[in-house]
């Protein structure tokens, strides 16, 4: 293989270098533009966006993650060469039980050694055939930038709920670190690229180490089934924000199809992010949560993951673990072992665990000489002065603790801080009888399912301990609130490892609780540790992959923005962008034209209140002198403020409110589409909204003739579409007998009277043609959000009816490309302009000459 070196940190150009086939014959994969062209109804299957069907059944899964499932060791020998093994314990490698025997794996990741680059194409090709991993060879220095400073540096306190207040807590922002981790990142994209088959293969990456990986493949394959699943904990947005990379890390992790969290916490963080820095909303479907994301659905997954059963029975069977178990049963006879087991870091809440345990013998004397704490302390994955305080925090504490209450073949609190075996730290979860997890965060955290699994134990074990054989299993687990893995865990005694005296008496509850109830709660937790193994988890997310991905072959796809900013669109087959030159082509060999358009947000700004410019007036009174057009305006807005800013276009027809009022051209009279009694239902409906404006800040009434609306968007984001959803079901419970419809719409709760719709304008206007014996044959209608779809699908389905020419030529346009009813889109208003100006000038040479007719417009709002 080729050892590519990469310094350009921003480049996200797909490349062109051969791919390696791995065995199979790579197919044809049409790439999706980055800039779409113009597409129209002339466009070919094979155009850009149209990219063959490919298969969903699962053939191949790609597994990246920050380093390989692989040990490695220089060779005994004189070659001085390397050699490698399978990591046991990488969850990797576990994983692969719960793919099914027909999968095939390969990884993508580092190694933890270095390798010199004189060695590196030689392992690489070792790897790809003995283990099928390609390792991502990454320069120490950048290795350095990358994880011990970019990852440990920044993402992983700040992930952990430590703000970088001063240069002590976390650092400041380096931007350098960044630009290494998005390098770091690249590398692996590269990597990826060099194995992958788009068609077939499915991508899973692993933990923040490698967040803004999406990016760079999602630009590479457009149509590329990618999952990314976090294994620590995600932020509440107030810790989130204060990151200077936060929307490209959220960006970035939105172009997966499916993103995994162990707890429901960590999702609604996230979501909550997305939410009020991009602005996005996100719904349950059929028991899925899902994010909208310019036409893809990004799938929100919350599974904790398991452990691997089978390799821990494997080593509780193992006679070093008896031979250990015999031991530490002999050396602790007649005491009750309580067992912490955590890594040697500042969340990992040592400390704590030792000031409780000192807090108990202090208010329980009795048990002074019965009761040890045995801390295994791992050694720590960074490296920092954090670190060092912590071991000499650690170690003062136990040497405090152990002069205080130790006496003569008594020793209070064990201190374990080497390197032990796996078979040894197995021995001491068979022969505690209380596990004490109090970190003060943790992403998951498996040491409780292990020691369940401990404690469940084995024949040979049984025989060590004197145990009956028949004898139920008993456990207990005393648990911190801010673990993963303490809500799946619900017979544990949970606390706040804050609280000193709440845990030291949580640690004397779990002793003295009675032998029935400590085997009710280890059969619980073991009936759920067994039935949701590491396999049970794997192939829980691969299924969620696999139907997030299902709709992938049926939608076209347009890959736009620059860097990280890069994001795909994916939208219906049939949906495309409007050709100037085409719709122009229809425009002049036709005769009876209608012409619906949107006004806020299709010919101005949607945030915009200023009065329509020359530019916007000038071509609709253009469109509005031609005798073949009818065209009108159709709007949210009121009809005193319209009939001010469009004074000037006197042939230019409004439908004002939604279409509630409706007035053909200056002269004439305004009109209602629907009969409306009275409005006594506003006295009603008003008191309500008031309630909410004044307990929600910047939310605000509309107040209209026909309407009341309820605007939220300057409102938290949150808190305002709570109170929507409670004003909603508030005014239609208050409102259920008055003829109106309450409707939720982008930040607002409208009420109006019931039939007020922008539909029945293009009816009613189609209709009125019809009579007059004038069928249209082209018609347009341009509008930006829901409201405008109830016009696009009245124009639609007059295609098939009486009430279109039979060759009309039919054109319902949204502004963006968004999920829409309309078959067209154009990207903004300025190109709606343009569009405008084009059909308007194409009939400056022959308008002079054209039988005179009435003329209307319709322009819309909202």
């Amino acid at each position: 293989m080729v050892s590519r070196s990469y310094s350009n940190l921003l480049d996200l150009a797909s490349g062109d270098a051969p791919i390696p086939s791995f065995g199979r014959e790579r197919k044809r994969f049409p790439r999706v533009a980055t800039v779409a062209g113009i597409l129209t109804d002339l466009d070919d299957e094979n155009n850009v966006g149209s990219d063959s069907p490919s298969s969903v059944s699962l053939g191949r899964m790609i597994i990246v993650g920050n380093q390989l499932p692989l040990r490695a060791h220089r060779s005994p020998d004189s070659s001085g060469g390397w050699c490698f093994s399978w990591d046991e314990d990488s969850l990797l490698l576990q994983l692969k039980d719960g793919l099914g025997e027909g999968v095939e794996v390969i990884y993508v990741g580092s190694l933890k050694e270095e390798i010199e680059p004189s060695e590196q194409d030689d392992v690489a090709q070792t790897l790809l055939e003995t283990f099928k991993c390609v390792p991502a060879f990454i320069p120490p220095d950048l290795f350095t930038k990358f994880y011990h400073g970019f990852c440990k540096q920044h993402l992983w306190p700040l992930f952990h709920y430590m703000l970088p207040l001063s240069p002590d807590l976390g650092g400041r922002f380096d931007r350098s670190l960044w630009q290494a981790y998005v390098s770091v990142n690249k590398i692996f994209a590269d990597k990826v690229k060099e194995v992958i088959s788009p068609e077939d293969d499915y991508v899973w990456v692993h933990d923040y180490h490698l967040m803004v990986l999406p990016t760079f493949l999602r630009k590479i394959f457009n149509r590329v089934k990618l999952g990314f699943f976090l294994h620590s904990p995600f932020p509440s947005s107030e810790i989130y924000r204060t990151l200077p990379v936060r929307d490209e890390l959220l960006r970035a992790l939105l172009n997966s199809d499916l993103i995994g969290f162990h707890t429901f916490d960590y999702a609604r963080h996230f979501l909550s992010c997305c939410s009020r820095m991009l602005g996005l909303s996100y719904q349950s479907k059929r028991g899925y949560i899902g994010l909208e994301y310019f036409g893809r659905t990004v799938s929100i997954k919350i599974l904790p993951v398991g452990i691997h059963i089978g390799q821990l029975q494997s080593v509780l069977n193992l006679p070093e673990t008896e031979s250990k178990v015999a031991e530490l049963h002999d050396q602790f006879r007649g005491q009750a072992v309580m067992l912490g087991v955590d890594d040697m870091d500042i969340f990992k809440g040592i400390s704590l665990k030792l000031l409780a345990m000192e807090e108990l013998l202090t208010q329980h004397p009795n048990k002074r000489g019965e009761v040890v704490l045995v801390q295994i302390a791992n050694p720590a994955r960074g490296r920092g002065r954090e670190v060092q305080e912590v071991q000499s925090e650690t170690k003062a504490a136990v040497r405090r603790i152990n002069e205080a209450f130790g006496s003569p073949g008594y020793t209070p609190v064990v201190l374990i801080d080497r390197p032990l075996q796996f078979y040894e730290r197995i021995a001491y979860y068979a022969i505690a009888e209380c596990c004490l997890v109090t970190a003060v965060r943790d992403g998951m955290n498996l040491i409780p399912y292990e020691y369940i699994i401990c404690r469940q134990g084995n024949e040979k074990l049984d025989e060590t301990l004197g145990r009956d054989p028949s004898a139920p299993r008993k456990s207990m687990l005393v648990l911190s609130e801010f673990i993963g893995c303490s809500p799946s865990l619900s017979g544990a005694i949970r606390v706040n490892p804050w609280n000193i005296d709440a845990v030291a008496e949580a640690m004397n509850s779990a002793l003295v609780v009675p032998e029935p109830e400590k085997q009710m709660r280890h059969e619980k937790h073991h009936r759920y540790v067994s039935t949701h193994d590491v396999a049970y988890w794997a192939r829980s997310f691969l299924q969620d992959l696999e139907r997030a991905c299902r709709d992938h072959v049926k939608r076209r796809c347009w890959g736009f923005g620059f860097g990280l900013g890069f994001r795909v669109i994916a939208l219906d087959p049939n949906f495309r962008k409007i050709s100037v030159e085409h719709i122009v082509s229809a425009y002049k060999r036709t005769k009876n034209r209608v012409i619906l358009l949107d006004y806020d947000g299709t010919m101005t700004l949607p945030s915009s209140t200023r009065t329509p410019n020359m530019e916007t007036v000038g071509v609709l009174n253009s469109l509005c002198t031609d005798p073949k057009n009818v065209v009108f305006l159709v709007s949210g807005r009121d009809r005193e403020t319209l009939t001010e800013w469009f004074s000037s276009c006197e042939k230019l027809g409004i439908a004002a409110e939604h279409g509630y009022f409706v007035r053909t051209n200056h002269d004439a009279e305004w009109e209602t589409c629907v009969s409306v009694p009275d409005f006594d239902w506003k006295r009603i409906a008003e008191p309500v909204m008031k309630l909410y404006t004044e307990t929600t800040d910047g939310s605000a009434i509309e107040t209209k003739e026909s309407s009341l609306a309820w605007n939220y968007q300057y409102a938290d984001p949150d808190f305002g579409s709570c109170q929507a959803k409670e004003l909603l079901d508030h005014l239609e419970s208050v409102l259920v007998n008055e003829p109106v419809t309450v409707k939720s719409g982008q930040h607002t709760v409208e009420v109006k009277p019931q039939g007020v719709r922008k539909g029945l304008v293009a009816e009613r206007l189609l209709d009125t043609m019809k009579l007059k014996g004038k069928l249209p044959d082209f018609v347009l209608c341009v509008g930006d959000d829901q409201s405008d779809e109830d016009m696009f699908e009245v124009i639609l389905s007059a295609r098939s009816g009486p009430s279109l020419s039979p060759v009309a030529e039919v054109f319902a346009c949204t502004v963006g490309r968004k999920p829409s009813k309309a078959k067209y889109y154009l990207e903004d208003t300025s190109e709606i302009l343009r569009m405008l100006q084009g059909l308007a000038s194409a009939l400056e040479q022959d308008a002079r000459s054209a039988p005179q007719s009435s003329q209307q417009v319709i322009i819309d709002r909202e």
